[in-house]
């Protein structure tokens, strides 16, 4: 039986009026993505046509998910809106606090001890205000949700950029900052730039070592790490009709890596087969009654150049398997042209770790097929040269996986098995063989790697892949391994060539769980006590955001200009740090510390205007707080790409950063920015950014002139007395420059909710 049917009933049971009515209006056939968007519409009945990439629409999503380092700051965020329930389904998922060290059983143990305040405040609130908790160890939230929330034609919102995993199951599945969801959650509309479409046609059929995971980071390789950003990407085709429901998961995961508003597919056979294996009938049925407004029109896919912004097409036949990397995940190359590249930019060829698992590639098919190629090693005799580490996606996928013998074949093999959680992924892993500042590489079934991410270090170079690919390169222990023709040299001396890797789209036992790891609220919460500790160094309650006044922003000060990527892992990182994501305080401490420096190249060391000196960004930035003097952060193109943690954007405004200009943004963090009542701003003209000098002053000449379509004009001046007048655009809406007003978005729920 699945959770919510009642409302998924009444999703389908107005889909075939709307969609009807949004065909009308729009003017002609519809993609699956319109049909989700325009089924979802605030108010109701679709009456008119939006213009991609241009109007802001306000929807109604179905449901809400949170992992526990984000959900903090949502439900703290939350408990200020004056509500006693969450007026959507929502769900809470502890996953990032557990660190990948030991294996599962250790692990899950010292997580319980070292984070037991934060689970326990998780519980409590989740329990007062009506929400899902699922315990530490019960799995990763998308792969949970995914199994157990996840519907065709649905649409959700989550604190968390990979959300869109959802997509797998013919969702529009989006991430979010928690201010996002608290809208949400309080019973409001959630306002999003209507989506620009890319449409990705899918032939032929994937065989060999060929992966769905390949499919993405071919597309990944296309379109770049901001190719995306605005749109929906929609996969159709026969091929996309070839994958599995959680291959297709898969390639949605990764679409937040170009940026991507979500990715998405019809529903087909594969997704209903899935629906049914995980106890889910009763939603196949329903979506049985709408199958055709749960994919594109026919015309639309006959025909894709005619309604889509963008069309990809990729022969699933002839396609490569690809390792993408390092330090950016679009670096795209075919497996066997990496040699060569490698030496040629002296990366390491020595692989020290082969880790499989994430959101990305942790269900039972990821598994099986990485198994069969361990298994291989076992009879074949060949010594992994690399370590191995695994991290199941959910107790349901490790209950049955122990069942079926493939976790053993790792531990055969030597393999840690680490606990359902994300782990290393997100930088939550204590490496057992540091490396210091020694190069080194690993190959992982991840979605991220940038720099330090995996494990703090910015010389290790990971590299993305299947779960298979990574299986065989960490059992050769070369990155210039090609499993398709090359051969391993077993313990006997024998020569042997590694097999095409075999799998199982589901289990043919079914799955089985003992305890899932779900809590469901109480009915009713009134009773139930929030546990915030007053000295706790992790959670702390949270303070109103004051408004900026316009006379303040004059004198503005340069806190840093970034030079390069400055992804959010760079403006708040991860690892260590998501012990302080409920203590806004506290966290604010690693504000900006990753960012490159465009002035000496460093991080975490800019100078002071006021004294000359230089130090870390947090300290120096506390400084000018003290004093009562605004600041300006300065980037480069897209700017927060990477996680949807509106702690980057939080911080900054704690300590005191008014704005934030840069040459473009990541979709997520830009929201995230206008939430929290500050300004993100674009340079009107790019070459402005190489105007910018360390000791600048900003007079923001015409903020009290503030309004939607018109840029701001920003006067700055130099150490010795010039002056350069540059303009600034910005994507602020009426609605948008209120939140900005009023000190931040949570202000006006607040004042409308008083």
């Amino acid at each position: 039986m699945a959770f919510d049917i009642d409302m998924i009933k009444k999703v389908y049971a107005q889909m075939a009026e709307r969609v009807e009515k949004a065909r009308e209006v729009v003017g002609k056939p519809l993609t699956l993505s319109e049909k989700i968007l325009y089924n979802h519409l605030w108010d109701g009945m679709p009456n008119k046509a939006f213009t991609r990439g241009k109007d802001y629409v306000d929807f109604a999503p179905d449901r809400i998910a949170c992992q526990d380092a984000t959900a903090q700051m949502a439900l703290l965020q939350f408990m200020q809106a004056g509500k006693k329930n969450v007026a959507v389904p929502t769900t809470v998922h502890c996953d990032h606090l557990i660190q990948a060290k030991q294996g599962a059983a250790a692990d899950l143990k010292r997580a319980n001890e070292t984070s037991n305040e934060v689970f326990d405040f998780l519980e409590s609130v989740s329990n007062k205000y009506g929400i899902g908790f699922w315990k530490p160890g019960a799995g990763i939230i998308h792969q949970v949700v995914l199994e157990n929330y996840a519907f065709p034609g649905g649409m959700m919102i989550g604190t968390d950029s990979h959300t869109v995993n959802a997509g797998g199951l013919g969702m529009v599945a989006i991430g979010v900052g928690g201010a996002d969801a608290v809208d949400v959650m309080a019973g409001m509309a959630w306002e999003l730039k209507f989506p620009k479409l890319i449409g990705v046609k899918l032939t032929g059929e994937l065989s060999g070592w060929t992966a769905s995971k390949d499919v993405i980071l071919k597309v990944a390789g296309i379109l770049t790490v901001k190719g995306g950003t605005g749109a929906i990407v929609e996969y159709f085709g026969p091929g996309a009709k070839n994958l599995s429901c959680t291959g297709k998961g898969t390639i949605c995961n990764m679409g937040a890596e170009i940026g991507a508003t979500t990715s998405t597919f019809g529903y087909d056979d594969s997704m209903e087969r899935f629906l049914r294996a995980t106890d889910r009938a009763d939603i196949a049925d329903a979506a049985n009654t709408v199958r055709e407004h749960l994919t594109g029109d026919p015309e639309v896919y006959k025909n894709p150049e005619k309604y889509f912004d963008e069309v990809i097409e990729i022969d699933l036949s002839t396609l490569r398997p690809h390792l993408n990397g390092p330090f950016t995940p679009d670096l795209a190359t075919p497996v066997g042209q990496l040699g060569e590249k490698a030496r040629k930019n002296d990366w390491p060829i020595k692989v020290d770790w082969g880790l499989i698992g994430s959101c990305t590639n942790s269900s039972y098919e990821d598994l099986t097929r990485a198994a069969s190629i361990a298994q291989q090693a076992i009879d074949k005799k060949l010594k992994p040269k690399s370590d191995f580490g695994i991290n199941p996606g959910s107790e349901q996928i490790r209950f049955t996986a122990e069942r079926d013998g493939l976790l053993s074949v790792f531990e055969n093999l030597g393999a840690t098995v680490f606990t359902n959680a994300c782990g290393p992924c997100i930088g939550q892993w204590d490496r057992s063989d540091r490396k210091g500042d020694e190069k080194n590489t690993i190959v992982h079934s991840f979605n991220r790697n940038f720099s330090k991410r995996a494990d703090g270090n910015p010389n290790t170079h990971a590299f993305v892949g299947s779960p298979e690919m990574v299986a065989a390169i960490a059992i050769s222990g070369r990155l210039d391994f090609d499993p398709m023709n090359d051969t391993l040299t077993n313990e006997d001396g024998q020569e042997v060539k590694l097999d095409e890797p075999v799998g199982l789209e589901l289990p043919p036992k079914g799955f089985d769980v003992k305890e899932n790891g779900y809590l469901a609220p109480n009915e009713d919460g009134a009773n139930v006590v929030v546990k915030v500790a007053e000295d706790s160094e992790r959670l702390e309650l949270l303070t109103p955001f004051e408004p900026i006044k316009d006379e303040a922003l004059s004198n503005v000060k340069l806190l840093i200009k970034a030079f390069g990527k400055c992804t959010t892992d760079h403006i708040s990182m991860a690892g260590p740090w998501l012990r302080y994501r409920g203590h806004l305080d506290n966290i604010s401490n690693n504000c900006l510390i990753g960012a490159v420096n465009a002035y000496n190249k460093k991080t975490n060391f800019v100078k002071n205007q006021l004294d000359g000196e230089y130090g870390g960004v947090p300290d120096t930035q506390r400084e000018y707080k003290k004093k009562g003097i605004y600041t300006i952060v300065v980037g480069d193109h897209n700017y927060g790409e990477g996680s949807s943690r509106e702690h980057a954007a939080m911080e900054p405004r704690h300590l005191g950063v008014a704005a934030v200009l840069v040459k473009s943004f990541a979709r997520i963090h830009e929201t995230n920015l206008k939430k929290q009542g500050m300004l993100g701003l674009t340079f009107a003209n790019e070459a402005d950014y190489d105007k910018i000098q360390e000791d600048d002053t900003f007079n923001f000449v015409d903020i009290s002139d503030f309004a939607p379509d018109t840029p701001l004009t920003i006067e700055i001046t130099h150490k010795d007395g010039s002056k350069d007048t540059i303009k600034a655009n910005h994507t602020y809406n009426a609605a948008q420059i209120a939140w900005y007003r009023e000190g931040s978005a949570l202000n006006v729920i607040k004042r409308e909710n008083a």
